[in-house]
C-alpha cells in the first residue's frame, strides 16, 4: 500500500496494539465506505472532510496530554488512536488518487512527465530558525475554504501571491515525499516533516529539488511560477495529513503552531500583481 509502516514493538504488546488499531481502522473505513468513493462525490468529500476533523481532535487530545505533563501510557495510548484515523484515511486516499491519476500517488518522482528541474539546492549557508515562511515578498489571496468560480470545491491552500520566478522554501526540516508536474498543481514539491505532516508548494516554474532527498527549513526547493490550473503567477502552499488530495488542513494556524507568523503581506509586492491576484 501507499502508506508508511512503523517499527514493531514487542509481540506481546503488538498483538494488543495490533488489535486495537485494526478495530479503529475497520470503524474508519466503515463510515468513509459508507458512501460510494469517487472523487466527486459530494458524500466521499465529507466522509473524508469528518475524518480530518476527527485527526485534527486526536492530534489536540495528545497536545494537550503532553502539556500536562499526563502519564507516558495515557500520551501513547492517544497517539495510537491519531496513527490509526490518520492510516485509515491514507489508505483511502492512496487508493482514490491511484484511481484517479493523482502524480503524488502515480508518478511521485515526476520522471514520466518530465519535470523541470533545475540544480539540486543546498542547505542555506546561515542557519535558519526551525520554521520560516514558505517565501518572501508575498502578498496574501486567496485563503484556505474559501469559495470561487475558480475552484470546484473550496480552496485547499494558501495562495502566495508572489512574481514568477521567486524563491520558495523548505517551512521546514524534513523529507522530499514527491516532486510531480502534470496536473492541476502544475509543478510541485511535496514534503514530510518530524511531526508526520505534509507541506504542499505547487504552481512552481522549477523543482530544485529530489525525491527522497533531505531538506532544512530555509532551503530553496524550487521558483515560482504559473504552471498548472492558475489565472496568474503565485505560490499555492498546502498543509497535509497524508501525501494525497483530501486531506488539507488549516496551512496558517498550522504554521502559528510552529511559531511562524504569516501577515496580509511580507515585504514590497508590485501594485499590478497585487490587483490582479488578490480576490
Amino acid at each position: 500500500m501507499g502508506r508508511e509502516h512503523h517499527a514493531r514493538l514487542p509481540r506481546t504488546r503488538a498483538r494488543l496494539h495490533a488489535a486495537t488499531g485494526a478495530a479503529l481502522f475497520a470503524l474508519l473505513l466503515l463510515v468513509l465506505t459508507a458512501v460510494p468513493a469517487g472523487a466527486g462525490s459530494d458524500g466521499f468529500r465529507g466522509e473524508t472532510a469528518r475524518a480530518v476533523r476527527a485527526h485534527e481532535r486526536a492530534r489536540e487530545r495528545v497536545d494537550r496530554l503532553r502539556e500536562a505533563d499526563a502519564p507516558a501510557t495515557e500520551v501513547k495510548d492517544a497517539e495510537r488512536r491519531r496513527r490509526a484515523v490518520r492510516a485509515g484515511l491514507w489508505d483511502l486516499l492512496w487508493s482514490t488518487g491511484r484511481n484517479s491519476g493523482d502524480p503524488v500517488a502515480v508518478d511521485p518522482s515526476g520522471r514520466d512527465r518530465h519535470c523541470p528541474f533545475g540544480d539540486r539546492s543546498r542547505p542555506p549557508t546561515r542557519r535558519a530558525r526551525p520554521w520560516t515562511a514558505p517565501t518572501h515578498r508575498y502578498w496574501l489571496s486567496a485563503g484556505y475554504a474559501e469559495k470561487g468560480s475558480r475552484w470546484a470545491h473550496r480552496h485547499t491552500g494558501q495562495d502566495f501571491a508572489v512574481d514568477s520566478g521567486t524563491p520558495v522554501y523548505a517551512v521546514g526540516s524534513g523529507t522530499v515525499r514527491a516532486t510531480t508536474c502534470g496536473d492541476g498543481f502544475g509543478n510541485q514539491v511535496l514534503i514530510r516533516h518530524r511531526d508526520g505532516y505534509f507541506t504542499q508548494y505547487a504552481h512552481l516554474s522549477r523543482i530544485d529539488v529530489r525525491k527522497d532527498g533531505r531538506v532544512t527549513a530555509g532551503q530553496r526547493i524550487g521558483l515560482s511560477g504559473a504552471t498548472g490550473n492558475v489565472t496568474g503567477p503565485h505560490l499555492h502552499f498546502e498543509v497535509r495529513i497524508t501525501p494525497y488530495v483530501g486531506s488539507a488542513v488549516p496551512p496558517l494556524p498550522w504554521l502559528r503552531r510552529k511559531d511562524v507568523r504569516v501577515t496580509g503581506a511580507g515585504a514590497f509586492v508590485t501594485p499590478r500583481l497585487r490587483d490582479s491576484l488578490t480576490p
